[in-house]
């Protein structure tokens, strides 16, 4: 009987993502750009497409071999012994270098597909390091996260499963339609018959599958955002204030039982599409011992030309169904690429110039000279994908601060007072540069801050952020953090002043 196998789970993820993928345009940028990820592993991926190769050519050959044992055997001699060992030695000898091959696969397959998680995800994020702050107060945390993970995991696939299952599968199909039509091209046409009985209604069940699919998405973040909501501090503490626990437990067990049901309809399709792959499978082998032993009977063929044919053809219906969709699955590798480079293609609002100058150390002068700034509008800033809009506000606000000038000396104290909203915190973040002013000029030290390294311009200058964070670290690592080089007696000393050592110790 033939086993699903990698061509049936692949046929049905692409199923899944079909009906999401079916009007989607690649642009021969996007590709372009996915092969200058692919060119510092490309020695690496030629191997890796050799031992493929090399294992399709063994799975072809080994039904071979197999056919010619049974014939050693019907027709006997007095080298038939010998023969049937020999054969069997060989055939032992391929499944030694197959499962050999198979190692090679996975730890060339491993080494790519981490080596361009590793260089997208760095990639990312140290791009994502670069954004303005309002980028952070307007993109989705979890949407972000996703791009880092899932779309870069969907972007790896590009190199290790699609590539490889086309390559395998386009070898494997040649070489086992070529031999079973060379055999026997009338048990061959006969067995193909039987492919769209499979394919046809296997479209249907793919799309409802992807239906199915979207809903488990949908009610899986709504669970996961309510779980997030209801687990904060705050949500927590409102929940208790107003002592609803019972009517929160009951719309998430509802939402829960939901998700099971999807689950169980999900795993429903999923086995009945096996099944059917399964069935068409023993029938069209059924169909080849059935021919083929009258042939076989009537001497037109071997009795190991059937039984080759048989083994070959568990081997074909896998490649055929998987290479029905291989556009989708490419497809799909490719979108989670654009997902990534649209990350990637955001454009940071701060950046430092080439000829940026360093502040000098000491005492700082601070100016404003006839500033004025608005926030940047959301299409500046962010992406309709990471907020989960149609489209981005490109409406321009107006301005929040208008023509702001002051001076403030070495030493001296200043305060900003004024009603929420009045512009206090912006002034603040214009100094070293979180915005960058619409118009007029910040100076430190008499340079302009866009004119100087941001390396220097962070450390002449000092925040205490009303609300403090911590990142899940040590607390030497959180107090280092913005003075790498503090000596421990420095941390100890900064614990005192906080009045938290006698806590810590």
């Amino acid at each position: 009987m033939m086993d699903g196998g990698l061509g049936g789970r692949s046929f049905l993820r692409s199923m899944r993502v079909g009906a999401e993928l079916g009007k989607r345009q690649i642009t021969r940028g996007t590709a372009r750009r996915v092969l200058a990820f692919a060119r510092p592993y490309r020695w690496e991926i030629l191997i890796f497409l050799i031992t493929v190769i090399l294992s399709a050519v063994i799975g072809v050959a080994t039904p071979v071999l197999a056919g010619n044992v049974v014939n050693a055997i019907t027709e006997g001699g007095p080298h038939a012994g010998s023969t049937v060992v020999f054969l069997a030695l060989l055939i032992a000898g391929l499944a030694i270098a197959d499962a050999a091959l198979s190692l090679a696969q996975r730890w060339y397959s491993a080494r790519i597909g981490e080596g361009i998680i590793l260089d997208l995800r760095t990639r990312v994020y140290d791009h994502v390091q670069s954004m303005p702050l309002q980028f952070f107060t307007r993109a989705q945390t979890g949407a972000l996260v996703s791009r880092l993970n899932n779309d870069v995991i969907g972007a790896q696939r590009a190199f290790t499963t699609t590539l490889s299952g086309v390559v395998s599968n386009v070898i494997q199909l040649v070489l086992t339609a070529g031999v079973m039509f060379t055999l026997s091209w009338q048990i061959t046409a006969l067995s193909l018959v039987m492919l769209p009985i499979f394919i046809l209604p296997a479209r249907r069940v793919g799309r409802r599958l992807a239906e199915i699919t979207r809903e488990s998405y949908r009610l899986d973040a709504e669970m996961n955002s309510t779980m997030t909501e209801r687990f904060g501090v705050a949500g927590a503490l409102l929940v208790k204030l107003f002592g609803r626990p019972e009517v929160e437990s009951r719309r998430f067990a509802e939402r829960a039982e939901r998700v099971r049901d999807i689950g169980i309809l999900s795993a429903m399709y999923s086995r009945t599409f096996f099944v059917a792959m399964l069935l068409v499978a023993s029938l069209a082998q059924a169909l080849t011992y059935g021919l083929g032993g009258w042939l076989a009977v009537t001497g037109s063929v071997s009795a190991g030309t059937v039984v080759t044919l048989a083994l070959l053809l568990t081997r074909l219906y896998g490649p055929l169904t998987a290479l029905s969709n291989v556009r989708v699955d490419v497809m799909s590798a490719l979108v989670s690429f654009e997902r990534v480079f649209e990350v990637l293609d955001l454009t940071p609002a701060i950046t430092e110039k080439p000829n940026a100058v360093p502040i000098p150390r000491g005492a700082g002068r601070i100016e404003f000279r006839d500033v004025h700034f608005r926030y940047p509008t959301a299409a500046e800033v962010s992406l309709a994908s990471l907020e989960d809009v149609a489209t981005l506000d490109r409406t321009v606000t107006e301005p929040v601060l208008r023509g702001i000038s002051f001076t403030v000396e070495p030493g001296q104290m200043v305060a900003l007072v004024g009603p929420s909203g009045a512009g206090k915190s912006t002034i603040s973040m214009l100094i070293p540069r979180i915005f960058d002013v619409t118009s007029g000029e910040v100076r430190v030290e008499g340079i302009d801050v866009r004119d100087a390294t941001l390396e220097s311009l962070r450390a002449t200058i000092g925040v205490v952020t009303q609300d403090s964070h911590l990142f899940h670290e040590t607390i030497a690592e959180n107090l280092r953090y913005a003075k790498p080089d503090a000596t421990d007696e420095e941390l100890w000393e900064a614990l005192r002043g906080a009045q938290i050592d006698e806590l810590v110790r």
